[in-house]
């Protein structure tokens, strides 16, 4: 059995206090939807009780070759997207689980990881893919998509307001390999050199690198980032027992945004009052929560001086509070109309 307290070079963000507030049994059945390097996956195991259960999941074939340095009957790994979680749990006979970990985005490994491609730290290829093994990597995508379709990539996924200026350029040096005559784009570095040479720098942004918004666009693009995380949330609130609980770990807008409406729109029932007054129901027919918002967690100061990574971090915790809701005859029709 594997310890949490052996060497790990890898320090997982907000570790205990994800691990403290997933576990409400220790003998219950847990998911690490984002294995990563084990982080958090170690500090479960450390507190499961000998019955206890822990499914790890990651689309990265390297966070599963790392899996295997986990010696511990109670703990399983499976190579697949999150998105994919009921079905994976369903093939292992498991209908449902005390907690579900999501730890969201790029993990630090494979930041690290020149070859990877998602960083512009260090020159490489321009890959991108969490799972190498599948799919168009960033270079190729970036080699025939238009310039509406860069613009809306990096502006609504990187937030970045220069992304009509990048994409143009993105397109011109690829049609006729502009002054250079470089032709497409295939490194790292020839990408953050295009960005840096269109975008305009202001006070506020000295402290970030240009190109650090497109680089986060087109990895949440090339992984379909957004999608998988909204897939992930509704099959993980389905699977968890009354009492269970989904604790998520975002770095940036985009991703908190989807946690924190998932939450809220499963937290109370919608617009009572209006379907009271149009629906015949009874007491018993009305909408219950399926969540309830516990807590919104942030890093203090000891944790982002000890793991650079987790300045940016959000966890947000929810609890099951109740089976599935089931719409009466009519409810469906009934909102609608209300609406």
């Amino acid at each position: 059995m594997l310890s949490s307290s052996s060497a790990h070079a890898h320090i997982a963000v907000l570790g205990i206090r994800a691990a403290d507030y997933l576990l409400s049994d220790v003998n219950g059945i847990y998911v690490d939807a984002t294995f990563g390097r084990g982080g958090h996956s170690r500090l479960i195991l450390d507190r499961l009780g000998p019955r206890g259960r822990l499914v790890a999941l990651d689309r990265d074939p390297q966070a599963v070759d790392a899996a295997k340095s986990i010696d511990d009957s109670r703990f399983h790994i499976e190579h697949t997207a999150f998105s994919r979680l009921r079905g994976t749990l369903e093939a292992m006979s498991i209908t449902h689980v005390h907690g579900v970990l999501l730890d969201l985005g790029v993990s630090s490994p494979q930041i690290d990881d020149y070859t990877r491609g998602f960083s512009w730290r260090a020159d490489g290829p321009l890959d991108m893919r969490m799972d190498p093994s599948r799919g168009q990597t960033a270079a190729q995508w970036l080699a025939y998509a238009s310039v509406e379709e860069l613009t809306r990539v990096i502006r609504d996924y990187g937030e970045e307001r220069f992304a009509a200026s990048i994409a143009k350029a993105i397109v011109a040096r690829r049609a006729d390999g502009g002054p250079s005559g470089y032709g497409p784009l295939s490194t790292t570095a020839e990408l953050a050199r295009l960005v840096m040479h269109a975008v305009v720098r202001s006070k506020k942004d000295a402290g970030q690198h240009p190109a650090t918004r497109t680089f986060q666009a087109l990895r949440i693009y090339i992984n379909q980032e957004l999608e998988e995380l909204a897939l992930v949330l509704e099959q993980a609130a389905s699977l968890l027992s009354t009492g269970g609980r989904l604790v998520v770990l975002s770095f940036h807008s985009l991703e908190d945004r989807i946690v924190k409406r998932f939450i809220e729109a499963h937290s109370r029932p919608e617009r009572l009052s209006v379907l009271e007054r149009r629906l015949p129901l009874r007491a018993d027919q009305l909408p219950r929560a399926r969540l309830a918002a516990i807590a919104r967690v942030l890093p203090d100061d000891a944790e982002v001086a000890a793991n650079a990574r987790a300045r940016s971090a959000v966890m947000r915790v929810a609890e099951r509070t109740a089976e599935p809701w089931l719409a009466p005859a009519g409810f469906k029709q009934g909102l609608e109309s209300a609406r």
